[in-house]
């Protein structure tokens, strides 16, 4: 369109023409700066439709109270000219937006209204998000009978429209739910088939970000690595800076004018506040800008630290923290809790205990990073409690099974460390149960079994799983635990008198362990490898302190130490006073985990 001249200017409804050429186009600033400067204007009013089209430009450029201020008229709109299913849909992006943003009171009235509008109807489009919330509920509820019916009617609903979005989201909604039904290989399929759309680009803009970030929560979830890695770069690449959007033709048509393009996976403005982690944030994406990425970058947060990009993750994790919306607090606490985790594993530990407070402020139980945490600070009492705890409050073990196992991996160590050899049994094998041949599952159970196998003196058992384990690390690429699993195997070949063995999986284990920064773990293969040289005891410890540590940490009363050690009673006394203050911890079991963790033992 040619530039107004001197004596003429745009027609009003030039400009709405234009605005909704910009949205087909999925130009959100260009339309969104037309139609709000449209809309400043009483006697211009915008149709529901227009309205529903400023909604959306309103989200994407960041301005979320305009966008459900515009979706509340729109929905009025519709309702006034006697538009049940655009009233209707309208309604449910309501509920959804209402509910991401923590008010669950509206958000239960505009499902209410939704249902009110569609639920008489014949069946439409608009129907398939009000099958997608019974799913949801009713798997919420444990009736996983309920929620595969409304999944699949989804799916008919979904395809009957024609509309890509629409059957691309239907197959991820029940592959969601086989996938709680254990059903693996059937869910894994049908989420392969919706992410070839989304790969391929033939969806909006709105349901190629929304799939993403449900795709690689679910991969995560069910510890699916090979997906979780492609998808994560693929999705980083579609949010790159220099996104634009995708054409109109890749829009859905639900016949309404609105299009469900409007809000789905509403991540609406930037965290008004962030913790130490991050720098001060932005309050809105800026225009042009990709406002699923903070979501994205969270993800691929998780995906950096097990491949052992640490330096790399934890930078991405303040990035994050800057782009998340503040409906999508969670991932910011994710983000928050992996860089923890590479706080912790690099030694930084005060650093660490920061970053999974902040986690836990945003409402993420940081287990089992904390209870590692309070072991490694000779904490093991808190440790124990700390992770049984979390075990118990899980409420379906099986709905986040990478999560499950962690906090029984994390359990096994512990128990361990507290030489609760019975209690770390019982942990690997629910974990072997809950493994099944689930590459990253395995190779976690496996280890947890040849840790155990180990400290039952078992060095036959404890060789071939601890050898199953670093090969499924080693396949997976997953650096710091194929480390850790041969310092295992090291002790394992010493057990059965392989010294040679023993030192090459050392002397491998201290050079992945020096590349990723994780100063602990070096310094223990290192001492290991000097094959007892003398060597400066941690915590200020004498030798003498260390000789009754080990001691103690063996099981000796007071009486047993001064016997082996031919000294008084009151002078072993004396020794564990000061190496309770020294290490800062406050038992003797405490002191038997801190001895556990340095390599004392």
């Amino acid at each position: 369109m040619s530039a107004p001249t001197l004596h003429t200017a745009a027609h009003p409804t030039d400009a709405v023409e234009r605005a909704r050429d910009a949205a087909g186009r999925e130009s959100w600033a260009e339309a969104y700066a037309l139609l709000h400067a449209h809309d400043l204007h009483p006697s211009r009013a915008l149709t529901a439709d227009d309205l529903s089209v400023l909604a959306d430009a309103a989200w994407w450029s960041g301005h979320i109270d305009e966008s459900v201020t515009a979706r509340l008229r729109a929905h009025a709109a519709f309702l006034a000219a006697g538009d049940h299913r655009g009233a209707g849909l309208a309604a449910w992006w309501l509920h959804y937006e209402y509910a991401s943003l923590g008010r669950p009171a509206a958000a239960a009235g505009w499902l209410h209204r939704a249902r009110h509008h569609l639920e008489d109807l014949p069946p439409c489009p608009e129907q398939c998000f009000l099958a997608w919330t019974d799913a949801e509920e009713a798997e919420q509820h444990g009736d996983r009978a309920a929620a595969l019916a409304a999944a699949r009617r989804m799916t008919r609903l979904a395809v009957r429209s024609g509309s890509p979005d629409l059957v691309a989201l239907s197959r991820q909604a029940e592959s969601s739910v086989l996938l709680a039904h254990g059903r693996r290989s059937e869910a894994l399929a049908l989420l392969d088939d919706a992410m070839c759309a989304v790969t391929a680009g033939e969806l909006s803009s709105m349901f190629t970000g929304w799939l993403y970030c449900l795709a690689l929560t679910q991969c995560m979830e069910a510890a699916d690595f090979g997906r979780a890695v492609e998808w994560t770069n693929a999705a980083m690449e579609w949010c790159a800076p220099a996104w634009t959007g995708r054409p109109a033709e890749r829009r859905p048509d639900t016949e309404t004018g609105s299009g469900p393009g409007s809000g789905s996976g509403r991540e609406p403005e930037t965290m008004a506040a962030a913790p130490a982690l991050a720098p001060a944030p932005t309050l809105a994406p800026a225009s042009g800008e990709n406002p699923f990425r903070g979501v994205c970058r969270a993800h691929r947060v998780e995906v950096l630290d097990l491949l052992g990009t640490w330096a790399l993750a934890e930078e991405e994790a303040r990035q994050a923290c800057r782009e998340v919306p503040v409906d999508c607090l969670e991932s910011a606490a994710a983000a928050f809790y992996a860089a923890g985790d590479v706080q912790r594993r690099q030694g930084r530990l005060d650093e660490a205990a920061a970053s999974y407070a902040h986690a836990h402020e945003l409402g993420r139980v940081p287990q089992p990073g904390l209870a590692l945490l309070r072991l490694a600070q000779g904490r093991a009492d808190t440790a124990v409690a700390g992770v049984d705890l979390a075990l118990a409050c899980q409420s379906d073990p099986h709905h986040d099974l990478l999560g499950r196992a962690r906090l029984l991996a994390a359990r096994t160590e512990v128990a361990l460390a507290v030489r609760d050899v019975p209690g770390a049994a019982r942990a690997a094998r629910e974990l072997d149960a809950l493994a099944g041949d689930v590459p990253l599952l395995r190779a976690t159970a496996d280890t947890a079994l040849g840790a155990v196998a180990l400290a039952e003196a078992r060095s036959g058992p404890a060789l071939r799983l601890l050898r199953q384990a670093l090969a499924g690390w080693l396949e997976l690429r997953v650096p710091y635990e194929a480390a850790q699993v041969r310092m295992l195997l090291a002790a394992a070949d010493r057990a059965v008198g392989d010294e040679e063995a023993a030192r090459l999986e050392l002397g491998a284990a201290r050079t992945v362990f020096e590349r990723l920064g994780a100063v602990p773990d070096a310094r223990r293969a290192v001492a290991l490898l000097s094959g007892g040289k003398r060597r400066r005891l941690p915590g200020g410890l004498t030798a003498r302190e260390a000789e009754v540590l080990r001691l103690v940490a063996g099981g000796g009363t007071n009486k047993d130490v001064a016997r082996a050690l031919v000294i008084s009673e009151h002078t072993v006394s004396r020794h564990l006073n000061n190496i309770f203050a020294k290490l800062g911890v406050g038992s003797r079991t405490a002191a038997t985990a801190y001895a556990y963790a340095h390599d004392l033992l």
